[in-house]
């Protein structure tokens, strides 16, 4: 007997607006418009011939028909997703997209990459690079970002923990032997971390207007590398920098304080199911930070 189901998309948006308690949060995470959310769910109430959300002025609420039938949907989209990537995975061809902030991304992970896709080798890896905030359209499997607060129905876990400290060229070194001395210097800081220089000055007991200037870059890795020139003394994130230290790119004038700062979160957006090689990915960087190394190599005197 021939299956009579409605239209799938209908379905979609049926689930994506029932998760997210409404149409306009549905629309966005399914990339499409508030009006074509309306349609599809008008067209499904009309194929199974009774309303399945009671509308409430402009907000709307799944009725009794509506949270039964939602039941029954996730299921047979779970099934699907779970069947779909199985067929995937034994294809040989599995796509990953990794949406991850660009210092994270060029100074940690992808040293590190290699080992996921030595574990990995069937999985076809795409990392994005960026700073937008989440629930902003999703189009990746996995985020990374510096923070734990994430839309309702998100999932997130820290896995690396950052600690700053001052860090410039060798050749700064010999003028910078007691925290003091950076008031001789220019202190190089980035939009996105303004409060830590704050931060460590108040750790170490030092005047916030510590520092001949402050020379401002859009990037965090805009500041590590201008550090590395020369032009300034920047406050490292470990172990972010743990690999320019080991080459000696990048020294550590002082040995503390260690100030922690904000860590690193993966993050899964809201779907029915997780991707499995998703959830290996998020296991795996798990892993990798346990294993970061927890202080500065190399560092100097502390004042």
């Amino acid at each position: 007997m021939e299956r009579k189901l409605p239209p799938l998309n209908a379905l979609k948006a049926f689930e994506a607006a029932a998760r997210h308690g409404s149409f306009s949060a549905a629309a966005e995470a399914l990339g499409v418009t508030h009006g074509a959310i309306s349609r599809q769910l008008q067209t499904l109430e009309d194929w199974v011939g009774t309303r399945l959300f009671d509308r409430l002025g402009r907000r709307v609420q799944l009725n009794d028909r509506g949270r039964d039938y939602l039941v029954a949907v996730q299921l047979a989209l779970d099934g699907i997703a779970a069947a779909t990537q199985r067929l995937v995975e034994t294809s040989g061809n599995v796509r990953l997209v990794i949406d991850a902030l660009p210092t994270f991304t060029m100074r940690w992970l992808l040293p590190r990459l290699s080992r996921f896709q030595q574990r990995h080798p069937g999985v076809e890896l795409q990392l994005v690079t960026s700073e937008r905030a989440l629930g902003q359209g999703e189009g990746f499997d996995v985020a990374v970002r510096r923070e734990t607060a994430v839309p309702a129905g998100w999932r997130a876990q820290g896995f690396l923990v950052e600690r700053e400290l001052p860090v410039c060229s060798p050749a700064l070194r010999t003028a910078l032997r007691h925290p003091a001395d950076l008031g001789n210097h220019v202190l190089l800081e980035s939009p996105r971390r303004q409060q830590s220089w704050g931060r460590w000055l108040q750790s170490a007991g030092l005047p916030q207007a510590t520092g001949r200037h402050r020379q401002r870059f859009d990037h965090y890795y805009l500041v590590l590398q201008a550090a590395i020139d020369g032009l300034g003394v920047a406050l490292g994130a470990l172990p972010i920098i743990a690999d320019d230290l080991a080459a000696g790119r990048l020294v550590t004038p002082f040995a503390g304080p260690l100030v922690q700062a904000a860590g690193y979160s993966w993050i899964l957006p809201p779907r029915p199911a997780p991707l499995p090689v998703a959830l290996a990915f998020c296991d795996w960087l798990t892993q990798e930070g346990a294993i970061a190394p927890p202080a500065a190599p190399g560092a100097g005197a502390s004042g």
